[in-house]
C-alpha cells in the first residue's frame, strides 16, 4: 500500500469532507457526521454521569478536561472534552490522539510530522477557552490530510472515515477509543465488542 502522501499526490480529491463523508456511507451504508454527531450527544449525560464515579488518577485527569467546560459550555467544546474523557476512562492517552499546538510553537511541525495519525488544535498565542482555534485538521503517517475543520468532533469523524475509507488499522495505543467509536457510537459490528468496551457500554445503559 502507498504512503498516505503518495495517496495525497495522485487521489487529492479524497482528502476532502464531502469526499470522506460518500466514502464511509459508501462502504458502512451509514452516514457518518451525522450519526456520530447525534450517538455522541444522545450518551453525552449517560458519559458524564459514568465519568464522575471513575476514581484515581482517572479521575483527577477526567476532572482536568471537563474544566474546560466552565470557561466555553459549547457544545463544541462538551464534545471534545467527552471525546477525549473516554480516552481516560478507556486507560488510554488523549495526548496520543489529539494534538494542541500555539501558533508561535516553531517546533509543532517536526511534531506533527512524527504523529502516525490524530486531530490537531492550533490556537492563538494568549487564547482563552472560548477563542475560535486557529486551525483544526487530521494528520495521518504525518501528513495534514484534512485542515480548516469547524471543531474537534468533526476531526474524530472524518478521522474514523479515512480510517475506513483507506482501509488503515487503529493504532495499538487507542484501539480501545477507536473500538469505542466505531462500534458504540456507529453501530458498526457492535455485537463484538472488548471486555473493556463492553463494560463502558453497560455501565451507558444502566
Amino acid at each position: 500500500m502507498p504512503f498516505i502522501a503518495e495517496v495525497n499526490n495522485r487521489w487529492p480529491a479524497l482528502f476532502s469532507e464531502t469526499e470522506v463523508v460518500a466514502e464511509f456511507t459508501c462502504i458502512t451504508m451509514v452516514p457518518l457526521l451525522s450519526t456520530f454527531m447525534a450517538k455522541l450527544d444522545h450518551y453525552a449525560d449517560h458519559l458524564l454521569r459514568v465519568f464522575k464515579k471513575k476514581g484515581g488518577t482517572a479521575k483527577r485527569n477526567i476532572n482536568l478536561i471537563m474544566a474546560a467546560m466552565n470557561g466555553n459550555p459549547s457544545v463544541d467544546v462538551r464534545r471534545e472534552c467527552i471525546l477525549k474523557a473516554v480516552c481516560v476512562y478507556l486507560n488510554e492517552k488523549p495526548d496520543d490522539l489529539f494534538k494542541e499546538f500555539l501558533d508561535v510553537d516553531l517546533g509543532a511541525s517536526r511534531e506533527t510530522e512524527q504523529l502516525t495519525l490524530g486531530v490537531y488544535v492550533v490556537r492563538h498565542e494568549g487564547a482563552n477557552s472560548a477563542d475560535t482555534p486557529e486551525d483544526i485538521g487530521v494528520i495521518i503517517e504525518g501528513c495534514t490530510v484534512l485542515q480548516a475543520l469547524s471543531d474537534v468532533a468533526k476531526c474524530c469523524a472524518l478521522l474514523l472515515g479515512l480510517i475506513y475509507s483507506l482501509n488503515l488499522s487503529y493504532p495499538k495505543h487507542l484501539k480501545y477509543t477507536f473500538e469505542f467509536l466505531q462500534k458504540v457510537l456507529m453501530e458498526l459490528d457492535g455485537n463484538n465488542l472488548s471486555m473493556k468496551v463492553q463494560v463502558l457500554k453497560n455501565k451507558l445503559l444502566e
